[in-house]
């Protein structure tokens, strides 16, 4: 779902984008020169190596984002990004892992690093709310939370701790509803896996992931709406390429990292 149209992005139009977005969410934005665009951009200096660490749900928009960052930027080189679930990358980068950038599916994990003192400013450039996913037909005709509580069907859950999980448990408790589920995944990818090869009647994902799924269909929950994941992003003190990694940060708060995001079905935070 590559954009077809991206226009040349200078460093001043960038950075103001950065800076107005970060004005939104009562943050400030500090970011190194970087160029964007085309072939009739002044090409960018920046050079060096990123790695990132982003919730599994961020995975087609993120992927998206580091092609055209490289394209942008063709010293850098984004190395394959690592995706699961936020509470996992978290414990990965409270252990040592050598990171230069996080993005979390909520504040809670991302807190869990930035209260260790690894990262500071982190902010917020994109909002989820959950949809509830059945495989293609529905077969076990589910219309409603009230059915995931249903015995007779079959429902996966993410975790507690992990971002889908705790606003699954948010948005079938402020529904009067306790779902005992086959099984609680460590990230929503895997929990959308399940439903599409049929293996659960329904599971509880957020809408950015069943856009373009051609094995799922979507219901959209009462009460999904009060139900909203904060997305965080932050560049680690001690990132590697701290440069690259500042760079990276403002491309996704900048026109072009929140076009994609936009296109691939993410809400402003």
């Amino acid at each position: 779902m590559r954009l077809t149209a991206r226009r040349a992005v200078a460093i001043a139009a960038t950075l103001a984008a950065a800076a107005l977005f970060a004005g939104c969410s009562g943050t400030d934005t500090t970011s190194p020169t970087v160029t964007g665009g085309s072939s009739s951009a002044t090409e960018s200096a920046l050079s060096g190596t990123l790695t990132v660490y982003a919730a599994a749900s961020l995975k087609t928009a993120f992927d998206e984002i580091a092609d055209a960052f490289e394209e942008d930027n063709p010293g850098v080189t984004v190395q394959p990004i690592s995706y699961d679930g936020s509470s996992t990358l978290a414990t990965q980068i409270l252990g040592g892992a050598s990171v230069d950038v996080f993005a979390s599916a909520d504040e809670a994990n991302m807190a869990k690093v930035t209260d260790a003192g690894l990262a500071e400013d982190a902010q917020l450039f994109a909002s989820n709310t959950l949809v509830i996913a059945v495989p293609k037909g529905n077969p076990a005709g589910i219309t409603s939370l009230a059915d995931l509580a249903d015995p007779d069907n079959t429902v996966v859950l993410c975790a507690v701790g992990v971002p889908c999980g705790t606003a699954a448990q948010t948005l079938l408790s402020n529904a009067g509803l306790t779902v005992n589920a086959a099984s609680y995944e460590q990230n929503v990818t895997a929990v959308l896996t399940k439903v599409a090869a049929g293996e659960a009647d329904a599971g509880l994902v957020y809408a950015t992931d069943v856009i373009g799924d051609d094995d799922v269909e979507s219901i959209v929950p009462e009460g999904a709406a009060d139900v909203v994941n904060y997305y965080p992003i932050v560049a680690l003190d001690d990132a590697p390429d701290a440069e690259v990694a500042a760079a990276f940060v403002a491309y996704v708060l900048g026109e072009d990292g929140q076009a994609i995001l936009s296109e691939l079905g993410f809400a402003k935070p």
